[in-house]
């Protein structure tokens, strides 16, 4: 017997078993949405009067389980009594799905985020599925709010309190192997036998998981010590005023027994203090933004399989390991085996990190990156990459060869940093092919890639740039051709008012803890001695405003042969991979504000030249390109939300392949 709802579908089987299919009307993937959770209480009652010997609930859908609560209607939340009755609402549900006197088991194929682990953590049981995209997580806090449906609650029971506040307290997935060590799923099985799988342990009998006692001790007399030292850690990395929510989770777990509903509306962990907050309300903007920055590309059905990457160097190598990552045959050239030999090196490490020590994953891999110093896997590539070094004359030679070996429908790209597209094109018989795709270091890291349009540079390569950055998993921001694009184009004249400000007697320390109370990621200073003392003077000195002199220490310490974190020390000695700080001094009143206002003012010039589209795109490239804090909502959300007029003429530095590190 079948019986259809609008987003759910029961199927019931001979022998008494049911299946209950999620299948959001109208939508790619499943969300659950105030109408998806209103059949899912019919439901309930439907089975509570007639029970099944067992309950599998599955997605329908193959772009994952559920991808969480429906963030479009955070939005529409008007009043603390919303917020309050949309969580009461998903946890009263939920709560009752936990109660039912039968068997449940969810079926986690693919993504299963925040209302949708929340709901997965109600059935008795989890069968997770052994693929890459299998990925389970509460990510609220990375909105800027809590998980209010009883993940607070359940998963500390299922996975012991220290997995499940690392969890909740940064947001971070974990796959289907790793559910099932930590004892998040029972089993972790591979696709082919999953319903299988499923009908077997939902119809088994068996007790469901339970913690051992040592751990079930930290979840209860003793989760106070658990909470104070998780407080130590955060403290450590976030400010309460900047990131209220994982304050927020550690309050309601460690004194509220993970009911959100518990905390008096006068608690800073209250639902009302925490929907209130304009951190999460620039949280769930800066969503949207990504999920803007998604879609470019979306209209290119380009996929890449064999991609030419020219030039070994930290950048031109890391692209390639990437690309060989992601599926991609790579083809890597430069002048010698030798020279390539370092970039090997780096994506061994990378493959390692990121395929999580799977032999066989890391084999692959290693198989789909060539060397290749004659460069004949141009005339093969669907991509071509060039990545050398910041020399025009280089770069236009390098691609009038390009172009003559390349097949004609090849999409042919440089990752300037610096130069500007049509200088480069002139070379080019036909300079509608050549498009930017401008990566930052770390490659693997850093989440932005702008694809850079030129003059002349062809629409439908350009499609088909900002598909391949998608295909790499990052975010493409189309920028048109500038000096220093938007990323750099800001981030220099902030970095050289830090150093202006050392100048003046300020010690590093002091203007580096100044931005990071401001809630930057990483000091200017610090960045500066990261990225190279030389790479920050070349920028200036090839787009600084004329008669414009780099700061004094600056260029001393470059002539000095001191470069920063690459040579041992630049503004700070380096020891180990890190700086060597003094305690900070006193901050002088109104220093943080002073740095960042030319990076304000260039963002605003970005949009007001139409290097970037509109201030929104403004703002995502500047937080996913820059680190700049989310929690502000971007450069220009910020300005706007103190009511000020722009602040801050941007000088000197214009530009330099110049990011921190995320």
């Amino acid at each position: 017997m079948s019986v259809s709802y609008r987003h759910w579908k029961i199927e019931r089987e001979a022998d008494g078993l049911a299946w209950l299919w999620f299948d959001k009307a109208e939508a790619s993937a499943n969300t659950l949405s105030s109408d998806a959770l209103g059949e899912l209480a019919g439901i309930l009652a439907a089975f509570e009067a007639a029970p099944p010997k067992g309950l599998v609930i599955a997605s329908a859908k193959p772009a994952g389980f559920i991808a969480g609560a429906d963030v479009e209607e955070f939005t529409r939340i008007r009043s603390p009594e919303e917020a309050r009755a949309l969580v009461q609402r998903g946890w009263d549900l939920f709560n009752r799905l936990a109660a039912l006197r039968f068997p449940t088991l969810a079926l986690i194929r693919g993504h299963c985020m925040g209302g949708g682990l929340e709901l997965a953590l109600a059935c008795r049981y989890r069968i997770v599925v052994d693929e890459p995209g299998t990925k389970l997580a509460l990510p609220e806090v990375m909105l800027g709010i809590v998980p209010g449906w009883g993940g607070m609650l359940r998963l500390p029971q299922a996975i012991g309190a220290p997995a499940a506040l690392d969890m909740m307290l940064t947001g971070k997935p974990v796959d289907g192997k790793k559910a099932r060590r930590l004892g998040l799923a029972d089993e972790c099985v591979p696709p082919r036998v999953m319903e299988n799988a499923a009908r077997m342990l939902v119809t088994s009998g068996r007790p469901g998981h339970r913690l051992p006692f040592a751990a079930r001790m930290l979840t209860g007399p003793l989760k106070g010590v658990v909470a104070s030292q998780a407080r130590k850690q955060l403290a450590g990395k976030a400010r309460r005023e900047h990131y209220p929510a994982p304050y927020a989770i550690l309050d309601i777990w460690q004194r509220f027994g993970g009911n959100a509903l518990a905390v008096p509306a006068g608690h800073p962990a209250s639902l009302e203090a925490i929907f209130r907050s304009p951190t999460a309300q620039n949280l769930v903007r800066v969503f949207f933004l990504q999920e803007r920055l998604k879609g470019f590309g979306k209209d290119s059905d380009f996929a890449p399989r064999h991609v030419h990457v020219v030039g070994a160097g930290v950048m031109g190598g890391d692209i390639a390991a990437l690309c060989a990552l992601r599926g991609m045959t790579v083809t890597l050239q430069d002048q010698s085996v030798e020279r390539i030999a370092p970039a090997v090196k780096r994506a061994a490490g990378l493959f390692e990190r990121k395929l999580k020590g799977d032999r066989r994953e890391v084999r692959f891999a290693f198989d789909r990156l060539i060397a290749d110093p004659r460069g004949a896997g141009v005339a093969r590539a669907d991509l071509v990459i060039e990545a050398i070094f910041e020399n025009l004359d280089a770069k236009r030679a390098l691609f009038a060869e390009l172009e003559a070996r390349a097949r004609p429908d090849a999409v042919l790209a440089t990752n300037t940093s610096s130069l500007r597209l049509e200088d480069i094109a002139t070379a080019l018989k036909a300079p509608s092919r050549l498009v930017g795709i401008h990566f930052f270091n770390p490659v693997a890291k850093m989440p932005l890639v702008e694809v850079v349009e030129g003059a002349a540079s062809d629409r439908e390569a350009l499609a088909r740039a900002a598909a391949f950055v998608r295909r790499v998993d990052k975010l493409p921001l189309p920028v048109k051709s500038a000096p220093g694009f938007l990323v750099n184009a800001v981030l220099a004249p902030y970095m050289l008012e830090a150093l202006r400000a050392v100048e003046e007697g300020i010690a590093p320390e002091t203007v580096d803890a100044a931005l990071v109370d401001f809630g930057m990621p990483l000091g200017p200073v610090e960045l500066v001695d990261t990225v190279g003392l030389d790479i920050a003077l070349a920028a200036g000195k090839s787009l600084a405003a004329a008669g414009t002199e780099p700061p004094p220490r600056l260029a001393g310490n470059v002539a000095a042969g001191k470069l920063g974190k690459k040579s041992g020390e630049g503004y700070y000695q380096w020891k180990d991979g890190k700086p060597v700080k003094q305690a900070a001094g006193p901050v002088p009143e109104g220093l943080a504000l002073r740095i960042v206002a030319p990076l304000v003012a260039a963002t605003r010039r970005c949009v007001a030249e139409g290097v970037v589209a509109d201030a929104d795109l403004a703002d995502a490239g500047v937080i996913f390109g820059t680190g700049f804090a989310p929690f502000t909502g971007g450069p220009l959300a910020w300005q706007a939300s103190r009511g000020k007029s722009p602040i801050g003429a941007p000088s000197g530095l214009t530009d330099g392949d110049v990011v921190p590190a995320r």
